[in-house]
């Protein structure tokens, strides 16, 4: 098949999916909320203090480094008025990236986890009671459905933690380039920039997660998720190596 037809029906297929992902996604996010959202909101604001040199949350908030936290869920990535966000979280606004409690609770465990190139240098908060209480607080200042219940004890994994095993799969950058022709119909092997992100020389290890979250729905653009639904973790690990291992010209 040609660039362009290609190109074409990867557009028709994230037309005619974007309903139906949208939905579907909009019912899991709602019941992964009332399984997950709990914790202690009072822990959650002396854990925020990690967050404040760059966010401010609560009466009289405004952006600083970071945008405003007020009435982070249910908000459109990349929305606050005002903020200057990074292109990377532009894009994922664009393309439908809504701050629930699973994708806030994915990108404070691991911020590349949603976005890969994100402005935000905080490296991440490994321990699920600790996020589970820093959403608590947060939610205090956002719409509190009154039926939420405690998360239950075996729900507290949303399900973006990757197993340290796929990170460790060496990939093989021959068969990557060999798999690489459905990529480049839209990024460009060259490394340009225009309208959609460059991949080439990207760290394997984030090129790893990026797949495995659309892979997962964690990020939500529709064409993506079909396309690393269909990959394995191998190659998903020989991609990231070949792309990195290109020189942009």
């Amino acid at each position: 098949m040609s660039r362009r037809p290609l190109r074409a029906a990867l557009l028709a297929a994230w037309l005619g999916g974007l309903a139906a992902t949208q939905a579907s996604g909009a019912a899991a996010d709602t019941g992964t909320e009332a399984a997950l959202a709990g914790g202690d909101a009072a822990r959650g604001a002396e854990l925020f203090g990690q967050c404040s040199g760059c966010h401010q949350v609560g009466v009289g908030a405004v952006n600083r480094v970071g945008p405003h936290l007020n009435g982070v869920f249910d908000r459109r990535a990349g929305s606050v008025p005002g903020f200057a966000y990074s292109d990377a979280m532009d894009r994922m606004g664009a393309d439908g990236l809504i701050w629930g409690y699973r994708t806030l609770d994915a990108y404070l465990e691991n911020p590349r986890a949603l976005v890969s190139r994100t402005r935000m240098s905080y490296r991440g908060m490994a321990d699920p009671g600790d996020r589970a209480d820093v959403l608590a607080f947060l939610r205090t200042y956002s719409a509190r459905p009154s039926d939420i219940p405690e998360s239950p004890p075996t729900a507290s994994d949303a399900g973006h933690d990757l197993d340290p095993a796929i990170l460790a799969i060496q990939g093989d950058p021959d068969y990557g380039e060999y798999l690489s022709g459905e990529c480049i119909t839209c990024h460009s092997a060259q490394g340009a920039d225009t309208g959609i992100p460059s991949i080439t020389r990207w760290p394997e290890e984030d090129f790893v997660i990026a797949l495995h979250a659309y892979k997962e729905r964690l990020r939500p653009h529709p064409a993506m998720q079909m396309i690393a639904a269909r990959l394995s973790d191998e190659e998903i690990a020989a991609l990231a190596a070949y792309f990195g291992s290109l020189t942009p010209d």
